[in-house]
């Protein structure tokens, strides 16, 4: 059971909190999980908010190359929620079914552009830094911009898990 009330409607909702509810819901189609904590501090989740409408949509990444840095960085995290509500759309983008089962735990032959993003998310992910030889690699593959841009993708959907960890709902049967 979550630790917090899941602000999932806008009734009750204090005005500041009402009009970052409904860009939110505008941007991304419904009041998404993490949102539905971080509303609680919404001078913050506004700027939160801003930073994942930039680097979900507004990013020069390949949606490929994007989606499967966030599945990794979900699980990477234990925050089965990012997996559940992005598996599909990685699908749509293009990610492969080896790289999914890859990550899944099936293992799988993974192409050099794919092993490359995993390896800077894992290092990412488990050491708080990057080796110079993975990012050697995954600049060689993606160039400096996308390097860049998947460091801050790793770093905004880490700052989303430890947000929902903390009030126990990465689960995405979480009831609040």
């Amino acid at each position: 059971m979550a630790r917090i009330e899941l602000i999932d409607r806008k009734d009750g909702l204090a005005p500041e909190q009402a009009r970052l509810f409904d860009w939110i819901v505008e941007s991304r189609g419904e009041l998404v999980r993490p949102f539905q904590v971080l509303l609680h501090a919404p001078g913050q989740a506004e700027h939160i908010a801003r930073l994942g409408h930039v680097v979900r949509f507004e990013s020069r990444l390949d949606g490929a190359d994007r989606e499967l840095a966030i599945l990794a960085t979900g699980q990477a995290h234990g925050c089965r929620y990012v997996w559940d509500t992005h598996l599909d759309l990685a699908r749509r983008e293009g990610v492969s079914p080896a790289a999914i089962a890859y990550l899944d735990g099936d293992g799988g032959d993974l192409a050099p552009r794919e092993a490359s993003i995993l390896a800077m998310v894992g290092e990412l992910c488990s050491s708080s830094s990057l080796s110079a030889s993975t990012f050697a690699r995954v600049e060689s593959e993606l160039g400096a911009e996308a390097v860049v841009e998947l460091s801050i993708l790793v770093g905004y959907y880490t700052l989303l898990g430890y947000a929902m960890a903390a009030f126990d709902v990465c689960a995405l049967d979480t009831e609040g």
